[in-house]
């Protein structure tokens, strides 16, 4: 199995650091079905190239598959995974990859957080859906995509094609973003991982997906292929994604007709939650700090009421994603009118914040660091000043509803509060500042560990 990564960034070997993999070695990496082997057929300053190439035994292969796979009995025998491109090479370009896909560079910190000209290449694939499928999966996440059909047999024709693609992908993202889309994204068009679906597959996945995965068309099909169909799985994930104010309502529909009634997502009970405390308030100008994909802007521009509405994020992919889904291109231009998205850091000071009504903070503190809290603090109550501001975040009390859920309810939270501790830092920082402050639940109360969601509205003291 061979992946190629290729860049034109000045100078092109700076690719080295992004993937802790220097130049001028081949590097081995055992795995537990095979050697893992990185080198570079081209390294200059104009172009380089990283291949990954995957050498499976088959021994072992046959061994890790077990008797539980549906293609058990010939699998020892006929077996495409040596050859082509699937789960095992996911696996493996997670392990050698590790710290590419988290995003650190130490050497080149700016590096990481940069886009860069990017082509991968995979000329064996398995695509369950065919050419289409990769196209649909890969083109909304910024890609350019070539999925050639690979007929079953070049001297006869009429055979047709088989189920194998070969994918050439350009486009200029971050390189850990394009590494986590591999990594989901070669079992999913695959339909088949070689080893069993834990449950710890639910944090693999939404750590990998986060920023893209939410607003992805297709998030319903990826999500169960990934974690294999597996019902239990899946409505972890999906609630998972919930928390975080992702779109999963299709994805929550039941899938067998017993499960006569629909229970509304979490996400859409805090959207409306927001929107209807908004009103409430009067308020007729509202910025959301940390507006992600752009679900409460959506619903604040289904309101006239609010005549000015604008989103700030520190992601320009989150609000490209927002600027998409909210149709911008086609939007009358009344409603155009009353819209502004911009990126923004929001422990740092900016004008731009100031003079609005009301501040949104819908699950944005839980992922900020604890010692940038104070200058987040600083920055919205402190210099932007609205008259109200509006902060939701988790009840990590509530957490032990959550199935399989290990630590966080997500893996970029760096911290979740209690309804005590909230309650202390929100008393704290109205104090502060000059404001005072209320406490609604949000979601279905449990009587020993409160609702899924705590929301605190600040009122400045005039």
């Amino acid at each position: 199995m061979l992946l190629t990564i290729s860049t034109t960034a000045t100078p092109a070997t700076d690719l080295g650091f992004l993937l802790h993999k220097h130049p001028d070695r081949v590097q081995e990496f055992s795995q537990s079905f095979g050697t893992a082997r990185v080198f570079y057929p081209e390294a200059d300053e104009s172009r380089c190239t990283a291949a990954l190439m995957l050498e499976v035994d088959p021994v072992a292969l046959v061994r890790s598959r077990g008797r539980n796979s549906p293609d058990f009995s010939l699998g020892q025998y006929v077996n495409d995974r040596p050859y082509a491109a699937s789960s095992l090479l996911a696996v493996a370009l997670g392990d050698v990859f590790r710290t590419a896909r988290a995003g650190r560079c130490n050497a080149r910190p700016e590096l990481a957080e940069g886009a860069l000209p990017l082509e991968i290449a995979i000329p064996a694939l398995p695509c369950r859906g065919g050419p289409d499928l990769a196209r649909r999966l890969f083109e909304p996440l910024g890609w350019e995509c070539e999925a050639l059909a690979v007929p079953l047999d070049e001297n006869f024709p009429e055979w047709g094609d088989s189920r194998y693609v070969s994918l050439r992908l350009r486009g200029s993202l971050r390189l850990a973003d394009a590494l986590n889309h591999l990594y989901v994204l070669l079992p999913v068009l695959d339909d088949g991982k070689h080893y069993w679906i834990a449950p710890d597959e639910v944090d693999k996945l939404i750590r990998a997906g986060e920023g893209w995965l939410a607003a992805h068309p297709e998030r319903t099909l990826i999500t169960r292929r990934y974690l294999g169909r597996r019902r239990a799985l899946e409505r972890t994930a999906f609630a998972r994604l919930a928390e975080v104010g992702d779109e999963t309502e299709e994805a929550l529909e039941p899938r067998i007709e017993e499960e006569k009634e629909r229970s509304v997502p979490l996400n859409t009970l805090r959207r409306e939650a927001v929107v209807r405390t908004l009103e409430e308030l009067g308020a007729a100008s509202v910025i959301d700090l940390g507006c992600g994909s752009g679900q409460l802007i959506g619903a604040l521009l289904a309101v006239p009421r609010f005549a000015r509405i604008t989103g700030v994020d520190v992601s320009t992919l989150a609000l490209t994603i927002a600027a998409r889904k909210l149709r911008l291109e086609r939007m009358p231009d009344a409603k155009r009118a009353r819209l502004t998205l911009f990126q923004g850091a929001l422990t740092y000071t900016d004008p731009r914040f100031s003079g609005y009504d009301a501040a949104v903070l819908m699950e944005v503190v839980e992922h900020v660091d604890p010692p940038r809290l104070a200058a987040l603090e600083r920055v919205v109550f402190g210099q932007a000043r609205p008259v109200h501001v509006i902060v939701t975040t988790p009840n990590s009390e509530y957490n032990v509803h959550y199935e399989f859920l290990t630590g966080m309810r997500h893996p970029d939270h760096r911290f979740e509060w209690t309804r005590e501790e909230f309650t202390a830092w929100a008393t704290a920082t109205a104090q502060l500042y000059g404001y005072r402050v209320a406490f609604t639940p949000i979601g279905e109360e449990d009587p020993e560990h409160g609702a899924p969601t705590q929301m605190g509205v600040f009122t400045r003291d005039h």
